[in-house]
């Protein structure tokens, strides 16, 4: 597929499983349907989500007859897919349910993308839910676009810390970095706070965007939601943001990818989507310098999140993997290594020797308790 986005690479993490041919037959298989055009699609992908996910599709549904709700049952053992067929069932013009052979949460959202209808595209994972009062608000915003023939790339909303036994919940929003009230491009960014980084929390996309840069996240892998936050940033165009509190992200359950002891365990998935994202761009290629400088300082946050992992880990293998790392942007882009090996974030995390990694952890426990987060 030709892109003529200049800096388009596509992304170096195997081939995707449905060619062309596919992606039109069930294309067709769609329209024979009848089905139409909704203004957004809600992926929820699920691995055994048995005793938390209702929680999630109700939220959803609370978004009304214009939203599409595909769920993914990801290969689940418990009663996910049971579950999931009674709301299909119950909602037949909203919900749709695909199984799948155990792929992982990025196969779950290739799978939720390739089948998606409607304009716009959000993933809501299974343990996590949406407000009811912001949903709304989303899709009044998404009608004004439709009927003023408008447009957007990407709607930014705001997100919460839901995290389990914490008095006060701590919401991650953007009031100081972006406009409100009007579509604008790079160059209206603001300054972003370290902890004010777009995640996949965040984000909706223009469905099309998606497929047309060939978004492909890797089978079996963890923390994929970076490379779907990230990847497609140089192709959006056009940003609406939208201050309303519309994620809950739920912190607390034991298997959590984010917790931090599964975290050390997946040290190796954390790295490879961390390389995976060193390789994407060159920077010097991106031609637009802010959006080339934040997505800099988001290299920057991964390759921390790399390192603190390593760090707390208290392995000397993984203090070499995390040598190793430095070394792999490094050599992939000096420049763009030099602004952060050198910044605040990467001196902290390469301070010498065990009471150096003393300090970046106990640093690291710090943003822990005022951020919210695992």
């Amino acid at each position: 597929m030709h892109n003529s986005n200049p800096f388009f690479i596509r992304l170096p993490l195997g081939k995707s499983p449905k060619n062309d041919y596919t992606v039109d037959r069930i294309c067709k298989k769609e329209q024979e349907r009848g089905n139409t055009m909704k203004y957004i699609t809600f992926a929820i992908p699920c691995y055994n989500s048995q005793d938390y996910m209702e929680r999630a599709v109700e939220s959803v549904l609370k978004g009304g007859k214009d939203i599409e709700i595909i769920i993914v049952n990801d290969g689940s053992k418990d009663g996910t897919e049971e579950i999931a067929k009674r709301y299909e069932r119950e909602y037949p013009d909203i919900v749709r349910v695909i199984s799948q052979e155990n792929g992982g949460h990025g196969e779950a959202v290739n799978t939720g993308l390739l089948h998606a209808q409607g304009k716009y595209f959000k993933v809501v994972d299974s343990d996590d839910w949406l407000d009811e009062e912001a949903l709304q608000k989303v899709m009044e915003t998404l009608r004004t676009f439709e009927q003023n023939d408008e447009e957007v790339d990407m709607l930014i909303s705001n997100y919460v810390y839901e995290k389990v036994g914490a008095s006060h919940k701590k919401v991650i929003h953007y009031r100081n970095c972006l406009p409100q009230g009007q579509i604008f491009g790079w160059n209206d960014l603001g300054h972003f706070r370290v902890d004010q980084y777009i995640l996949m929390h965040s984000v909706i996309y223009r469905t099309e965007l998606l497929k047309l840069c060939q978004l492909h996240l890797p089978k079996h892998t963890f923390y994929v939601d970076n490379i779907y936050v990230y990847y497609p940033l140089p192709h959006v165009s056009t940003i609406y943001y939208l201050d309303v509190n519309l994620y809950r992200y739920y912190i607390g359950r034991d298997d959590q990818s984010v917790n931090e002891k599964n975290m050390i365990k997946r040290i190796d998935q954390q790295l490879f989507v961390n390389k995976s994202m060193i390789d994407m761009y060159q920077m010097r290629m991106i031609p637009n310098k802010k959006l080339r400088n934040y997505m800099i300082k988001y290299l920057a946050i991964m390759m921390t999140v790399s390192s603190i992992i390593c760090i707390r880990s208290k392995k000397e293998e993984n203090l070499e993997k995390k040598k190793e790392l430095w070394i792999y942007l490094k050599k992939k882009d000096y420049k763009t290594y030099f602004k952060i090996r050198y910044g605040i974030l990467g001196q902290t995390m390469n301070l010498p020797g065990k009471p150096g990694r003393k300090i970046s952890s106990m640093g690291y426990s710090v943003m822990r308790r005022i951020i919210g987060f695992n």
